[in-house]
């Protein structure tokens, strides 16, 4: 295969801080591209950019207005519909923005200080913040874990956090009491909760890629739904969410695929040519990032709905 480089950010981590390092990837197809998924093929459609940002996090408000961390500039943003510019939103209380999810009264939950990932299950730096949506207001909510890359949330108002580069998968629980260690997953990344709240699904990016859901009544029993084997173990599963049939949808960093999971390792393309795709989040409420639509933000600090 001919290579040409191709300039990807990724969040690493290492001696306490985070950089964006750059991912070289091939002009020919993927070896192990996957099939389409029935009636996919469309291509994803641009709706948003933010030059400069590489994005980690994304979520949108009942109002369909899309919420974004940038690893860059440490900020939340905000992008009110598509085709609108990026705002300033909020600024983290510390380094390296991560998951974003919505607390069931509407408060923005957004991970941060995943700047020691690597070393997170020992010295547990990361911390979540509560965002009022309304007044753009900071406020601590949680301390203590391991990191918060990806973030889910029960409709009890239970809080689920996990690390890519390490393995303790941390909880809060409603009280505001904080378990980093409760369970162990080895770089379980973006983070979805089913319907009725008994599994947190999970993309595995560097170890053992693929995607695995955790019982939240056995913690210790994670099961593997695929495993991403061959020309696939490198294409590293990121941000995922679920569809309304509670089918797995999971970005993909390297290889540029958007991945439907359809059963026990089976999947298919809904999309593919966007490398550096850290993030999926589906839309809300009537206007803007509407209800029922798919949307995509990567590294490259682009937004592109996508066919689902």
């Amino acid at each position: 295969m001919r290579g040409i480089g191709f300039a990807r950010s990724v969040r690493i981590a290492a001696a306490g801080a985070a950089v964006v390092a750059a991912l070289s990837l091939l002009s020919t197809p993927q070896a192990g591209a996957a099939p389409l998924c029935p009636g996919a093929g469309q291509a994803p459609v641009l709706v948003g950019r933010v030059p400069g940002a590489a994005i980690e996090g994304a979520a949108v408000d009942g109002a369909g207005r899309l919420y974004l961390t940038d690893l860059r500039s440490n900020r939340v943003l905000r992008i009110d519909r598509p085709g609108a510019s990026a705002v300033p939103f909020a600024t983290l209380p510390g380094p390296i923005g991560g998951g974003l999810a919505f607390a069931p009264d509407g408060g923005l939950l957004v991970g941060y200080g995943d700047a020691r990932v690597f070393v997170g299950d020992i010295a547990r730096p990361a911390g979540i913040v509560r965002i009022d949506v309304g007044t753009g207001a900071v406020h601590p909510f949680a301390s203590g874990l391991s990191a918060a890359n990806g973030l889910a949330v029960t409709r009890d108002g239970t809080v689920y956090a996990t690390n890519d580069l390490a393995s303790l998968v941390g909880r809060v629980l409603p009280n505001g009491v904080v378990q980093p260690d409760w369970a162990v997953l080895p770089s379980a990344n973006g983070a979805a909760l089913s319907a009725d709240d008994r599994y947190l699904y999970v993309s595995r990016t560097f170890v053992n890629p693929g995607v695995s859901r955790i019982p939240l009544a056995n913690p210790a029993a994670p099961e593997s739904l695929v495993d991403f084997g061959g020309a696939d173990a490198f294409i590293a599963p990121d941000g995922l969410v679920l569809d309304a049939a509670g089918r797995p949808i999971v970005p993909t960093d390297i290889s540029g695929e958007i991945l439907r999971v359809d059963g026990p390792n089976r999947y298919c393309a809904l999309a593919g040519g966007l490398p550096g795709s850290s993030v999926l989040t589906f839309g809300s409420g009537g206007s803007g990032f509407s209800a029922g639509r798919l949307f995509r933000a990567g590294f490259d600090g682009d937004i592109y709905e996508i066919g689902a």
